[in-house]
């Protein structure tokens, strides 16, 4: 590859930013479909039809150069359609032969549409290709090349038989429709792709690259945010969210996948943003994880959002203030609490690189200062 672990991560965000460039509000999506290359796991996306799950998963493989396997499973679809017919001629012959060409244990990316239709006849050989790589067929065993292994389903199982199936699915989203805003970009977008104005891309690295940015992920280090994790995992079962041994190993995978796509050798706090897709199991999980993360997370989206917050409060106490007479008791109490605002600001961000962060309190900051000099002008201080 002869990349440092710098042009390496930035290849990886490019290769983030070129899945997601016609599509309209799919960066999450994106994103899950990303991490599960980067780390060699497994993502389902839940949704209903019509929401570009296909199509991304298909566009993911074009751009990694990496051959490429789709089905639409029924509770009638046969193992033959799926993995090959057998040979009848080497039947014939005694043999036990699988005719693979073009099926799924050739594939390196593959996509299973409706998933969770999988019969029994599918589900052991399904289970082992996701976790062993290796395809058990009557007395043969078929080491496959598959890399990961995208599900689309329109439901979140119920039934227990596939329970391990739904497991093996490190990463979980949930596909809504396009907001009502962004209808507009929407329609726009669909008509290019209509009109056939979206090109199949050119591949930008390939599956060889993928591996060799997996081995950097790998090397992140993931115990750096430790003590976060085993405080979030803890909080998650008081309220109900249970994490198995096993997927509490598996997220590490995620965190260093996340760290390194963000040019990180080290994790931070912000990277545990993954358990938002990696710890939900029934519907409501997903809304109840990325409340809680948060509620306990410092990340950059929470710090915005209280700072946007502040600055709403702040122009607000400007009017009530201008409307004050001299001498006013409510000044001083507007005094005061301007001071515990302008600590609360220094303190979110405390240890904030961002320049925007960063940008947004330092213009806050001098609000307040401009409005406590106004308060102090009238209190004649």
């Amino acid at each position: 590859m002869g990349l440092g672990f710098q042009e390496a991560s930035g290849l990886a965000r490019k290769f983030l930013r070129e899945l997601e460039a016609p599509f309209v509000g799919r960066h999450e999506e994106a994103l899950v479909v990303v991490l599960s290359i980067l780390s060699g796991e497994h993502a389902v996306l839940i949704g209903e039809p019509g929401t570009a799950k296909s199509a991304l998963i298909r566009r993911a493989a074009d751009l990694i150069s990496a051959r490429f396997f789709k089905y639409l499973l029924t509770k009638y679809t046969e193992p033959s359609e799926v993995f090959g017919p057998l040979d009848i001629r080497a039947l014939k012959e005694g043999r036990y032969v699988r005719l693979t060409r073009g099926k799924l244990p050739e594939a390196e990316i593959a996509f299973l549409d409706e998933v969770f239709n999988a019969n029994s006849a599918m589900l052991n050989s399904l289970l082992s290709i996701m976790q062993e790589r290796i395809l058990y067929d009557g007395y043969t065993e078929i080491r496959v090349p598959l890399w990961s292994l995208m599900g689309a389903s329109n439901r979140i199982p119920e039934e227990p038989e596939l329970e391990a199936l739904y497991d093996r699915f490190l990463y979980r989203v949930l596909v809504k429709p396009v907001d009502q805003d962004n209808w507009d970009r929407l329609l726009e977008a669909a008509w290019r792709i209509e009109r056939g104005e979206i090109p199949r891309p050119e591949p930008i690295m390939t599956l060889d690259e993928v591996k060799e940015m997996y081995k950097m992920a790998m090397s992140v280090d993931v115990m750096t945010v430790k003590p976060q994790l085993i405080k979030l995992l803890v909080t998650l079962e008081e309220k109900g969210l249970h994490v198995t041994d096993r997927r509490k190993g598996k997220i590490l995978k995620a965190i260093a996948a996340h760290a390194f796509l963000h040019g990180r050798r080290e994790a931070e706090e912000t990277d545990l943003m993954v358990l938002k897709y990696t710890v939900p199991k029934d519907p409501e999980d997903f809304e109840k994880i990325s409340v809680i993360l948060t509620e306990e997370l410092k990340t950059r989206e929470r710090i915005i959002r209280e700072l946007m917050e502040i600055r709403r409060n702040i122009e607000n106490a400007r009017e009530a203030v201008n409307k004050l007479q001299h001498y006013d008791p409510r000044l001083t109490d507007y005094f005061r609490n301007l001071k515990m605002v302008k600590n609360r600001v220094t303190t979110l961000v405390k240890d904030v690189e961002d320049p925007e962060v960063v940008g947004l309190a330092e213009e806050i900051i001098e609000m307040v200062d401009l409005l406590i000099e106004e308060i102090m002008a009238k209190l004649n201080v």
